[in-house]
């Protein structure tokens, strides 16, 4: 069977290994223009790359003479239009790391842990021009342990996702691909994040100031915090008894080692941050 793939990043790179090793065709690859080892693999194979974006008709020259019978969606950075999802003889799928259709957008596993789920999911899913709103193919559920944090459930997807694409074309090639319509009335949509976003509201309940961090743990950017003018980012914390008073302001700290922090309802203990310099003094306050 040949196929197409639109892939970026890490996630991408894992599946594209996977399908190389198959007795899949791959006529062509799609990735941006910073997915190095993506276009690098791709030229060591003389596999046809279109590096870039590709709306507005961008890949027509590029896709002419190539037939496929399936397109394959993996972490690509772009809205996939029209002439891409028509492209392929049979189906045009897409793997997101949710479970549809909760948590449509960008960095749904993320957006989980904020939001205290405790299992997160991958939907494999025909790709339509709405966002993550086509038909479900095929559903794996993943646990998020309290310690979990955004890149160790990232770490999970890079096992499973192959693991799925290899069952959905299989079901392809055997004519037994049975795809069923999202509900609606259970969608929900989380929108995309930068760096910028990750500031720590130390007035937030303990458990989403603990959920907030460990989503956004490094090697991601990081929850961060100010100490006078230096930012600060916060990999991990702990819950922890230390006495307090309501009448303290939420952000004090209150003792260096370790380094204890006060919030509405309870105390947090810092165990990771990246700036090990920092002098920090009793009494003083994270902003």
């Amino acid at each position: 069977m040949k196929i197409a793939l639109l892939v970026s990043g890490q996630l991408g790179l894992v599946v594209f290994n996977q399908l190389l090793n198959s007795n899949y065709i791959i006529e062509a690859v799609f990735t941006d223009l910073k997915s190095f080892s993506i276009i690098d693999l791709a030229k060591k194979r003389s596999i046809p790359i279109f590096a870039g974006n590709p709306r507005n008709g961008k890949t027509a020259n590029f896709k002419t003479g190539i037939s496929i019978e399936v397109l394959i969606s993996v972490n690509y950075l772009f809205i996939i239009e029209k002439d891409m999802i028509s492209w392929p003889s049979k189906y045009a799928i897409n793997i997101h790391g949710s479970l549809l259709p909760q948590y449509r957008g960008r960095t749904p596993h993320v957006w989980a842990i904020i939001n205290n789920e405790k299992h997160t999911g991958i939907t494999v899913h025909l790709i339509n021009e709405g966002c993550d709103t086509g038909d479900i193919c095929y559903q794996k559920k993943v646990p998020i342990h309290k310690r979990d944090t955004g890149a160790t459930i990232l770490k999970k997807f890079n096992s499973f996702y192959p693991k799925m694409i290899f069952e959905v074309l299989d079901f392809i090639q055997t004519e037994s691909l049975k795809p069923v319509k999202q509900d609606e009335t259970k969608s929900s949509f989380f929108g995309k994040r930068t760096q910028d976003d990750g500031q720590i509201n130390w007035s937030w309940q303990k458990e989403r100031i603990y959920n907030w961090i460990r989503a956004q743990a490094y090697p991601y950017p990081g929850a961060f915090t100010f100490y006078n003018d230096t930012k600060i980012i916060i990999d991990q914390v702990e819950y922890d008894d230390f006495r307090y008073t309501s009448e303290m302001e939420n952000g004090l700290i209150l003792s260096i080692h370790p380094l204890r922090i006060k919030t509405p309802n309870g105390v947090l203990k810092i165990t990771s941050l990246r700036e090990k310099e920092v002098k920090f003094k009793s009494n003083s306050t994270f902003k």
